[in-house]
């Protein structure tokens, strides 16, 4: 009797088993046991991540990673981070991937891994429609303003002589805040990424300006923890094909009007 209660109840658990198993189940190509990705992201940064008129989250690097996400057959969370402490959020497994412009350098690969870069980027300067500042030598005595944690102050020390011929180096949870400091006039300038300041800068048509100097070229790329091989590997395969099937163009085309995908 032992014997048969104990075959009836391994055949039950069996079938229960099997029957929790469905089509919905995540594709054969996701990282195994992964059913969610969490992406870390900073909601105020437009285009790439935002809230739009009713609070929901949009964007290019949102419209990618939601595509990467359906191709490795999982669910996608997006998660609003401090980003000046973006690497803790991820390496703390608070989130699992830092996607929203993030720019690949030396210093950050000490603490994670990136995917191949998918867009290139400069560091810009803005200014307002008025100032008369035209080139990097002209911020000499002036308070210019750059997101927290964000490459454009990395960017910016980076020439020691322009860094250190400014008045201030402003830094601000946002670009947006930046940005409004500008406009009223309490900084002399905004170092921003490219398409952001390009996208907030059409927005508001002759108000600012945008020299012809920058403050160099980078390359943005999907951070994961070092230890995430399988999750990193996916995520390369994913946005090749996009690139190569022509998705990553189209949503490209859809936030910026070009592709310009790298």
């Amino acid at each position: 009797m032992k014997k048969l209660i104990a075959v009836c109840m391994f055949s039950a658990t069996a079938l229960l088993a099997a029957c929790g198993q469905s089509d919905d189940a995540p594709q054969a190509s996701a990282p195994a046991e992964t059913r969610k990705i969490v992406v870390g992201l900073d909601d105020n940064f437009p285009p790439m991540g935002f809230r739009d008129e009713s609070n929901q989250l949009v964007g290019f690097d949102i419209d990618m990673a939601r595509e990467a996400a359906k191709r490795l057959g999982v669910d996608v969370e997006f998660k609003p981070i401090d980003w000046g402490g973006k690497e803790a959020e991820l390496n703390g497994k608070r989130v699992d991937v830092l996607w929203n412009g993030l720019t690949i350098t030396e210093e950050r690969k000490k603490n994670i891994a990136f995917t191949a870069p998918y867009m290139v980027n400069h560091q810009i300067i803005v200014v307002s429609g008025k100032s008369s500042i035209q080139d990097k030598a002209d911020l000499a005595g002036k308070i210019v303003g750059a997101q927290e944690g964000s490459s454009a102050v990395d960017a910016i020390k980076k020439e020691p002589d322009v860094a250190g011929s400014l008045k201030e180096l402003k830094t601000f949870a946002d670009n947006v805040s930046a940005l409004m400091d500008l406009s009223t006039g309490r900084l002399d300038a905004v170092v921003v990424d490219e398409v952001v300041g390009r996208y907030l800068s059409s927005k508001r048509e002759g108000e600012y300006r945008i020299l012809d100097e920058n403050f160099g070229t980078e390359d943005y790329g999907v951070g994961v923890r070092k230890d995430d091989t399988e999750l990193l590997g996916k995520l390369d395969e994913a946005l090749v094909a996009m690139k190569e099937d022509g998705t990553s163009g189209r949503i490209a085309n859809q936030w910026f009007g070009a592709d310009i995908i790298k």
